[in-house]
């Protein structure tokens, strides 16, 4: 945990120095002198506003978030309406984190996303916000009275979402969709996992983590199917989505499997299927459950469904009247043919035994 929070705080730093430089070079004034050397003609007033602020980025630069932190404290607290606000909330945020209170650091972060869309520092407190909730989406815990022991999955979540209510079709929008897709596909919940990935195809489709998100998608449909005892809404998603695949993306359908994948839909789909008709035998409804058995072998001839279907079918005629039986597909051929099973005719035999 130490080194994951101290590799967080090295990047932290340098994002700072990144930031830290043009705003800092833009208070102060350069002219080339005779020696084609830049000197500098004028640095800001240290006891101005801006050059206590500008004292402040520095420390933090420096690595001194402490200092950095009361020197903003005191700054927000007597400049509430300076034009500099934002960069100072931005600032102070900075120095949180960088002190290991990233959690108090998303008030300010979010202070400056409420109140300050149109400033400079609005995107920046973003993208501070989307790499503290990438890290409680990894199971960083967040502190509480001292001490790191609070889970902090919904506030990852959370800020996920906002990131992309806020800054729809950028691409900081477009990594918190993928970061929220698969942070439902990391903790099993496949019917949000579903449709987050479902929104980010829809939303950036000409991503490069597109593909990903097409082949999570179709694992989601695949993995919320629970059973044949269950709902096959999911399996059939998948299905569809599989052959869109096949039809826009041939290589990476490929790549995925798609026909296999199809395969074992339909293996399941038909298991389905079997399940019902076996649950009609049970409550005692023959007709039903022939009915079921027809559809299964029309649909899924060559399913091991089917063959377990053809098993126990001839049980089943021996209690349909005889207008159904003479609707029914010829079974005994159907049982030669799929199983290898030579008998009398199962219309005539099941006829034979409905006759009084």
């Amino acid at each position: 945990m130490r080194c994951r929070l101290a590799t967080v705080r090295v990047a932290l730093i340098a994002q700072i120095l990144l930031w830290l430089s043009p705003v800092v070079q833009a208070q102060q004034e350069f002219t080339l002198g005779d020696d084609d050397n830049w000197q500098q003609s004028r640095a800001a007033d240290p006891t101005s506003p801006e050059g206590r602020l500008a004292e402040a980025k520095q420390l933090l630069a420096g690595g001194d978030a402490d200092r950095a932190r009361t020197i903003t404290d005191a700054w927000i607290k007597e400049h509430e309406r300076h034009p500099l606000l934002p960069e100072a909330y931005l600032i102070r945020g900075d120095a949180k984190t960088a002190l290991g209170d990233e959690y108090e650091a998303l008030y300010d972060y979010e202070f400056i996303a409420r109140m300050y869309p149109g400033s400079e520092a609005f995107v920046t407190a973003l993208r501070r916000e989307l790499e503290i909730a990438r890290q409680y989406g990894k199971g960083m815990k967040r502190k509480l009275w001292g001490i790191r022991m609070a889970g902090a999955e919904d506030e990852a979540e959370e800020i996920f979402i906002r990131i992309q209510e806020r800054m729809p079709g950028s691409r900081i929008g477009e990594d918190a969709g993928m970061e929220l897709a698969d942070f439902y596909f990391d903790r099993r919940k496949m019917a949000l996992a579903a449709d987050a990935y479902s929104l980010f195809v829809e939303n950036y489709p000409d991503s490069p983590l597109v593909d990903k998100a097409r082949r999570r998608l179709i694992y989601a449909h695949l993995a919320s199917f629970k059973g044949p005892q269950f709902d096959a809404a999911g399996l059939n998603e998948a299905r569809t989505k599989l052959e869109d695949l096949k039809r826009i993306r041939p290589v990476e359908a490929q790549k995925v499997g798609a026909d296999a994948l199809i395969s074992r839909i339909d293996e399941s789909n038909a298991a389905k299927m079997l399940s019902t008709a076996q649950w009609y035998d049970r409550i005692g409804d023959p007709i039903a459950c022939e009915l079921t058995i027809r559809r299964l072998i029309k649909k899924y001839p060559r399913s091991a469904a089917t063959a377990d279907a053809l098993r126990f079918v001839p049980e089943v005629l021996k209690d349909l009247p005889p207008r159904v039986i003479e609707q029914a597909p010829d079974y005994a051929t159907l049982r030669a043919t799929i199983l290898g099973v030579t008998e009398e005719p199962a219309k005539t035999a099941a006829a034979e035994v409905c006759q009084p």
